[in-house]
C-alpha cells in the first residue's frame, strides 16, 4: 500500500527527525494553496474588529460578518486590510525576480520604497532604510522603538510555506528578512510562525506543530516562556480557552517597548498576539470555524492573528479541505492582484509551490516527476536576543504642544521616547501631505544627540520625534530646536515616555485596605 504524507503524519513524530518523507506535487501545492487562502480568509474575517477590542475579548454575542462575495468586496474597496498578504508578497516577488539567494538589501529596499502605508516596526524600519540605515540595524531596538511589535510575525508566512518540513531553513530566511524590521521577541514572532507553517506542511497534529516549532525559540526569552505558558494552560484548561485568555491577560500583557502600547490597553507586541494565535490553534482542534472564532475573539490584532492561524491550519489540512463556507466568493477573488503588488492568489499558488520545490532540492530533498521527497529537519533554537533590556517604563506625560522653535524638558531615568510627528499646516490627512524634511537638533544634557530629519509625508514619516535609551539612570535635560521653522509646517509633540533601570514599585491593597508597595 502506498503511504502518503497524511498517513506518515500519524506516525510517531520522533520518526520525522532527520528523516525523508514523500508526497506528490499536487499534495504539496494543495497545502501551499491552503496556507495562502487561509491567510486571506482570516484577515478578511477579522478586519472589522482589528484593534477595536483591546485588553478585552470579543464577546460571543458580537457578530462578525461573513458572506458570499465578502472577500472580493474587501479586496477591491478596502485593500489596506491585506497588509499581511502584500507585505509577504513583496518578499516573494523579490525571490521570484532575483532568486532564493536574493540579498537582504533587495528585500529591504523593495518594501521601503513600496507605495503602501506602514506602521510600527515596519514604518520605523522604512524610515531607517530610506535614511541609509540598513538591516539588521534598521530593526534593532536602539534604532527602532517598535522592535518587539508584531510586524514580522504577520509577514513570515512565506518563509515557512517555502520550507516544508525544514523549520531551520525557514529560520535562516527569517534571520535575514525578519531583522529588517524587528529584533528580539518581535523577531521571534516571525521565526515561530515560519516554523509552524513549515511543520504544518508535513504533519496533521496541531499539538506537535505548536510544540515542535517552539524549539526554534531560545528558552530564556520571554517569547518562549509566554508560548510555553499557553501550552501549559491548554493542558490545564483543555475545554475553556477563555481561562487561558485570562491567564495571559494577567501575566503577559505589559508592553515595554512600543510607545503606543506602554501604559495603554492597546498591545501590538508580538508575544501576546502570538499567544492568541496559539490559543486559536490549540483550542480550535483543527476545526476551521472554531479556529477563526477563537483567535479573532482574543482581541487586539484581531485580523492579523486569525490570518496567521488560518494560514497555518490551511497549510495543514490543504486548500481542498477548507470548508466551503469559508471559501465563499474566494474563487472570484483569486485572480485579483493584491494592491501594491503584481501578484494574485492564483499567482502565488504557483510561485509559492515553485519556491518550495527549489528550496526542497537545495536542502537535500528530491523532486522527481510527481514525487517530492523532503529531508526533514530537527528544529534548533535561533540566537538569543532581548530588546529594551534593563529598561522599565516609569511614566507617561501628555504634552500636546507644537515646537515653534525650541522646547525643553527634564526627566529622571535611563531612557525616553518623545511621540509626535511633523505635517503640513494645511492638512494632517495622510493622502494630502507633501514631502518636506523638517530638521530638529536634539540636545541631551547639553550635548548634541542627533539632528533628526522629520518628513512631513505620512508614507516616509518618522514614527517618533526622538528617543534615546541606555542613558545613566539619573536626571536628564533635553532641548529640542527646529532648524528651519516655517508657518507652513507643524512639529507636534504628543506624549513623553521615560524609563528606569529598575522595575517600578507597585501599589497593592492589603487584606484590610492598607496600601502596600512591592517591586514587580
Amino acid at each position: 500500500m502506498k503511504i502518503n504524507v497524511l498517513v506518515l503524519s500519524l506516525i510517531s513524530f520522533v520518526s520525522f527527525a532527520q528523516k525523508e518523507i514523500s508526497l506528490t506535487k499536487s499534495q504539496l501545492k494543495d497545502k501551499i494553496m491552503g496556507g495562502w487562502a487561509g491567510q486571506t480568509i482570516g484577515v478578511t474575517f477579522g478586519g472589522p474588529v482589528e484593534f477595536k477590542f483591546n485588553g478585552t475579548m470579543i464577546n460571543d454575542y458580537q457578530k462578525i460578518p461573513w458572506y458570499d462575495g465578502y472577500i472580493k468586496k474587501t479586496m477591491l474597496n478596502n485593500p489596506g486590510v491585506y497588509d499581511d498578504l502584500y507585505m509577504d508578497l513583496t518578499f516573494v516577488e523579490v525571490f521570484e525576480k532575483e532568486g532564493l539567494d536574493a540579498p537582504v538589501a533587495s528585500h529591504a529596499k523593495a518594501y521601503a520604497n513600496a507605495g503602501y502605508l506602514l506602521w510600527h516596526a515596519n514604518q520605523s524600519a522604512r524610515y531607517n532604510i530610506l535614511k541609509g540605515l540598513m538591516p539588521p540595524e534598521s530593526g534593532h531596538w536602539l534604532n527602532n522603538t517598535h522592535a518587539d511589535c508584531i510586524d514580522y510575525q504577520i509577514e513570515a508566512d512565506f518563509a515557512g510555506l517555502m520550507s516544508p518540513g525544514m523549520p531551520n531553513t525557514a529560520s535562516q530566511i527569517s534571520d535575514k528578512i525578519g531583522h529588517i524590521m524587528n529584533y528580539g521577541d518581535g523577531w521571534y514572532g516571525g521565526v515561530y510562525v515560519g516554523a509552524m507553517y513549515s511543520l504544518a506542511l508535513i504533519s496533521d497534529d496541531m499539538n506537535y506543530v505548536v510544540n515542535e516549532a517552539l524549539k526554534t525559540i531560545p528558552k530564556e526569552s520571554n517569547y518562549y516562556k509566554c508560548i510555553a505558558d499557553v501550552i501549559k494552560w491548554h493542558k490545564q484548561y483543555p475545554d475553556d480557552w477563555k481561562k487561558t485568555w485570562f491567564e495571559l491577560q494577567q501575566k503577559w500583557t505589559n508592553d515595554v517597548g512600543c510607545p503606543d502600547g506602554v501604559f495603554a490597553p492597546f498591545n501590538i507586541d508580538a508575544t501576546i498576539n502570538s499567544a492568541y494565535v496559539v490559543v486559536g490553534l490549540l483550542y480550535g482542534k483543527k476545526d476551521f470555524t472554531n479556529t477563526m472564532e477563537i483567535t479573532t475573539r482574543c482581541g487586539q490584532d484581531a485580523d492579523c492573528n486569525p490570518s496567521t492561524a488560518g494560514g497555518i491550519l490551511g497549510a495543514m489540512i490543504g486548500y481542498k479541505s477548507i470548508p466551503e463556507y469559508w471559501k465563499l466568493g474566494l474563487k472570484e477573488a483569486e485572480s485579483i492582484d493584491f494592491k501594491y503588488t503584481s501578484t494574485s492568489l492564483d499567482d502565488v499558488y504557483e510561485i509559492g509551490t515553485k519556491h518550495a520545490l527549489l528550496n526542497i532540492e537545495r536542502n537535500g530533498g528530491k523532486v522527481s516527476g510527481e514525487k517530492v521527497t523532503i529531508k526533514t529537519q530537527i528544529p534548533t533554537p535561533v540566537k538569543f536576543e532581548q530588546s529594551f533590556e534593563g529598561h522599565f517604563p516609569t511614566d507617561k506625560l501628555w504634552i500636546g504642544k507644537n515646537i515653534e522653535q525650541e522646547y525643553e524638558f527634564d526627566f529622571e531615568g535611563n531612557g525616553f521616547v518623545l511621540k509626535g510627528e511633523a505635517y503640513p499646516q494645511k492638512s494632517n490627512a495622510w493622502e494630502s501631505r507633501d514631502d518636506k524634511n523638517l530638521k530638529m537638533e536634539v540636545y541631551i544634557d547639553g550635548k548634541l544627540h542627533e539632528t533628526a530629519e522629520l518628513p512631513t509625508s505620512y508614507i516616509t514619516r518618522r514614527n517618533e520625534l526622538t528617543w534615546k535609551y541606555q542613558l545613566s539612570d539619573s536626571k536628564h535635560h533635553v532641548k529640542l530646536k527646529i532648524l528651519d521653522p516655517s508657518p507652513e509646517y507643524i512639529c507636534r509633540m504628543t506624549e513623553l515616555i521615560w524609563y528606569s533601570s529598575k522595575p517600578q514599585e507597585k501599589i497593592t491593597i492589603g487584606s484590610f485596605g492598607t496600601i502596600k508597595k512591592k517591586t514587580n
